[in-house]
């Protein structure tokens, strides 16, 4: 893709003026010649290096394939797996920075609307009612405004919680790769609208919501649904667990792989349940008050909802947990 930054692959972060001629801001339009390089924010660079350590060794160049072909993917999969925060990190590798002003982000639920999302009417203090424009409005205009023609974001958190037919109305055709830039006529204002070609909608969808209905199959061929999986045998995962330097974290990790496979032979769950490896990903060391709060307040709360009608597997998982965090190793 062509990305133009404010020439930072050219000139040093230690440079105390910069020529910003020619060079674009961070909502894509020209900078004005003689800026103040103050004024200029500089976001940090992100590789994709840095996704696949962040990530845990996740293979970026299938997700930008995939994602660059399809313009719209889902990151499905059980709780704890990172799937926002690989989204994001996706969105960050492809554009080579992290700029927050070429991301967007909301969350479905079941009370979002069409108007909530695109455009809709709002009481005024006087009394009458005026148009408001929604976020994927605004993001598609300021993607469709950059003269450099850089990628866009769109991320929607928990995506099949909304009735996605209520919910994105006339942008239910426009959001398919092959009618990118295709105008259509909204239905508040008669404004001619499209969906452009650089912007990118990454959702998730938790596979382990038994209260949520499924995508129906008009919407998932619009989208590349990608299974995000639990990392606890990464090579990223074990660098955190070396970082840590706790025996029980050890015990306690082998533990969850061992749970994960029961999990998934468990005819009433599946793959879809599996713990994911971020309820362990703390900012701190993982010491064994962490990982008691963890195991107690999260860990043993989720198992007591997937089998609550199995109490002694609950017990017996609870007492495995115990026995590893009275221990004195």
């Amino acid at each position: 893709m062509n990305e133009q930054n404010i020439g930072l692959d050219d000139m040093s972060l230690d440079d105390e003026e910069l020529d910003l001629t020619g060079f674009v801001g961070i909502d894509g339009q020209p900078v004005v010649p003689g800026t103040n390089i103050n004024t200029v924010k500089r976001n940090q660079t992100y590789t994709k290096f840095d996704f696949e350590r962040e990530v845990f060794g996740t293979d970026v160049i299938d997700l930008i394939e995939i994602l660059e072909y399809k313009k719209n993917i889902i990151l499905q999969g059980s709780p704890g797996v990172g799937k926002t925060y690989t989204g994001k990190r996706l969105a960050w590798a492809i554009m080579g920075e992290k700029d927050e002003n070429r991301i967007m982000q909301v969350q479905f639920h079941q009370s979002y609307t069409y108007d909530d999302f695109i455009m809709g009417l709002r009481p005024t203090e006087s009394g009458g009612f005026r148009f408001e424009h929604g976020p994927f409005y605004d993001m598609c205009k300021r993607a469709a405004a950059d003269i450099s023609h850089r990628p866009y974001f769109f991320i929607i958190d928990e995506i099949n919680r909304g009735n996605m037919s209520k919910i994105l109305g006339e942008m239910f055709s426009l959001i398919e790769k092959d009618h990118r830039n295709e105008e259509i006529m909204l239905k508040y204002n008669g404004e001619k609208f499209s969906v452009p070609d650089n912007l990118y909608i990454i959702g998730t969808m938790n596979t382990a919501d038994r209260g949520l209905v499924m995508l129906d199959y008009a919407l998932r061929r619009r989208f590349a649904f990608i299974t995000v999986e639990p990392k606890f045998k990464s090579d990223g995962f074990r660098q955190l667990l070396a970082y840590s330097n706790n025996q029980k974290f050890n015990r306690i990790a082998r533990e969850i792989i061992n749970l994960n496979d029961e999990i998934c032979k468990d005819e009433m769950l599946g793959p879809g349940f599996q713990i994911g490896h971020s309820y362990f990903c703390v900012r701190d060391r993982v010491t064994d008050n962490i990982l008691k709060n963890i195991i107690t307040f999260e860990i043993m709360p989720l198992l007591e909802e997937y089998w609550y009608d199995n109490p002694d597997k609950v017990q017996k998982w609870h007492e495995r947990f115990e026995k590893i965090l009275n221990s004195n190793v």
